[in-house]
């Protein structure tokens, strides 16, 4: 049976710099007419979620998600660009990607609480759209719950390669591991966001990883 690895992106795969979230910000207020007051917690959520709780807090009764996406991909659009000049790829994930890419026995993917768009222009800025079957992953659009984007994604690539795969789950919050085992996933988790690796342990990880700089220790974490 392969492998399907499901890859977050924030804080796993890269860091956007805030490019993001000053797009979100800017996009809010466009879309609604209201001034930014209150930033949420992001880190391991979906955007969906993060949407709803964001209009709530400011009062906000007549804008669609829809529409604020909508703008938002607009406003990240506009300024992708600074991903690379504030942002960062996180230790070894270059080389893992490349080394998993040459195996037969796994599909790489993304599960991650981004809408589609962002999360393609969050990967291409580093040169790694190549890296992902992004067709079937899970974004933050499928649902508000992360364990949902993890089942759609399994459903989405058993549909495409008519095959059963065994899906494994990569995050660095405690989000990642609850939607992985939620799921019957392998979670594995990597300490590089800023919940701490003990706390990611106790949430129920597999494994957990410092960062992806030990090129042998990763792949086999992931591979199998």
């Amino acid at each position: 049976m392969r492998r399907l690895i499901m890859w977050d992106i924030d804080y796993t795969l890269l860091r956007g710099g805030g490019v993001a979230a000053k797009a979100w910000r800017a996009a809010f207020t466009e879309t609604t007419g209201v001034t930014w007051r209150d930033t949420p917690i992001f880190g391991g959520r979906t955007d969906t979620d993060i949407c709803t709780e964001v209009f709530a807090s400011h009062g906000v009764t007549d804008c669609t998600h829809e529409r604020f996406f909508a703008r938002y991909v607009e406003r990240v659009a506009e300024i992708r660009h600074e991903f690379t000049v504030h942002g960062t790829l996180m230790p070894g994930v270059r080389e893992v990607l490349a080394r998993l890419g040459d195996d037969p026995r796994v599909v790489q993917t993304l599960v991650t609480g981004n809408v589609p768009q962002v999360a393609a222009f969050k990967v291409a800025a580093f040169g790694l759209d190549g890296s992902f079957d992004a067709e079937v992953g899970g974004y933050g659009t499928d649902d508000h719950v992360r364990a949902t984007l993890v089942r759609r994604c399994r459903e989405r690539a058993e549909a495409k390669y008519g095959e059963t795969f065994q899906p494994v789950v990569i995050g660095d919050t405690v989000h990642d591991v609850t939607a992985a085992l939620a799921n019957g996933a392998v979670a594995i988790a990597v300490a590089t966001g800023a919940t701490p690796a003990a706390e990611l342990a106790e949430a129920g990880a597999h494994i957990v990883l410092p960062d992806l700089s030990d090129l042998e220790a990763s792949v086999k974490a992931l591979a199998g």
